[in-house]
């Protein structure tokens, strides 16, 4: 779906209603998941699609993804490497690092000092701990990361992921 052009709003606020409630339990795996969609909350495929273009430039959905469970498919060792990286440093980082096939995401977020001086957070997934392990040791090298303070925190628990959420507790 293209954000940058405007979409008419859907025809019945119920209905919309129903949509956002329908979306953020996920979309169907089907051929055609808006016409599905439409079918359940009593609009066409057509208006399905408006209201997420809407929603999209709006801001409100900001991007469609997957949520994998992990653990399902046998990938338990999951860290969280943490990094203290200069601020004028950071960006140009993450961009390297999210750019490292290993890494499954790679985000910025403030200090919170003095406990805290991590400001740049990438998960690598795995289904070994030495193998994590040794997958970052070979980030650390092909990036010259050696100076970098650093920590890798294991997942201990799993937590049920789900997509976002947009309405109340209202389900269709």
């Amino acid at each position: 779906m293209n954000a940058r052009q405007p979409a008419p709003a859907c025809a019945e606020p119920l209905a919309e209603r129903r949509l956002r409630a329908l979306v953020e339990q996920g979309l169907p795996l089907v051929p055609r998941p808006w016409q599905a969609l439409a079918e359940r909350c009593g609009l066409s495929e057509a208006e399905v699609m408006a209201c997420v273009r809407r929603w999209q430039a709006e801001g409100l959905v900001k991007r469609l993804g997957l949520v994998v469970r992990h653990r399902a498919l046998g990938i338990t060792a999951n860290a969280m490497v943490v990094w203290d990286v200069p601020d004028a440093e950071v960006a140009e980082l993450g961009r390297r690092l999210a750019a490292e096939p290993v890494v499954t995401l790679c985000y910025r977020r403030p200090r919170r000092l003095p406990d805290w001086p991590y400001n740049l957070f990438c998960m690598i997934h795995g289904t070994r701990r030495e193998r994590v392990l040794g997958a970052l040791d070979e980030i650390v090298e092909r990036q010259a990361l050696q100076a970098i303070p650093h920590r890798v925190l294991f997942s201990l628990k799993a937590y049920r992921q789900h997509g976002g959420r947009y309405t109340a507790e209202e389900r269709p």
